[in-house]
C-alpha cells in the first residue's frame, strides 16, 4: 500500500510539473491597429524564418480584431501593408501570455508594439 501511495505522489508531481510546459507557446490574442492608417495583407512568421502566413483581415485604423492563433513558439514577426507607407514589419513580437498586441507606426520613430498582458 505504501509503495502504491508513493507512485501516486510521484505521478501527481510529474503531472504538476509538466502542466506549465503544455501551456507554453502563443495563443489567441487581440490585434489592435494603432497605426492611424488602414492595414492590408496582414501576415505572421516565426522570428528568424522566411515563411509568411496570412492572419486574416486586418482591423481598420483604431479598431481591434480577435486573432485565432496557436503555436508552440513565442517570438514572431508581423507584417502588413500600411496605407501611405507600404510594407511594415513589427519584429520579434512576443505572442506568449499576451491578451492584446497594438501595432504602432510613426514616420520618425518607426514601428513598435504595445502589449496588454
Amino acid at each position: 500500500m505504501l509503495a502504491r501511495m508513493k507512485r501516486l505522489v510521484c505521478f501527481a508531481l510529474i503531472a504538476a510539473c509538466a502542466a506549465p510546459v503544455l501551456a507554453a507557446g502563443a495563443s489567441n490574442f487581440t490585434l489592435v491597429n494603432g497605426t492611424g492608417a488602414a492595414l492590408a495583407e496582414l501576415s505572421v512568421r516565426r522570428a528568424g524564418t522566411q515563411e509568411w502566413k496570412p492572419l486574416g483581415p486586418a482591423p481598420s485604423a483604431g479598431a481591434r480584431r480577435a486573432i485565432d492563433f496557436r503555436d508552440p513558439d513565442c517570438a514572431f514577426d508581423i507584417r502588413a501593408n500600411v496605407a501611405g507607407s507600404g510594407a511594415v514589419t513589427w519584429a520579434d513580437v512576443n505572442l506568449c501570455a499576451v491578451k492584446s498586441v497594438t501595432l504602432n507606426r510613426d514616420g520618425s520613430a518607426g514601428a513598435w508594439v504595445d502589449y496588454d498582458h
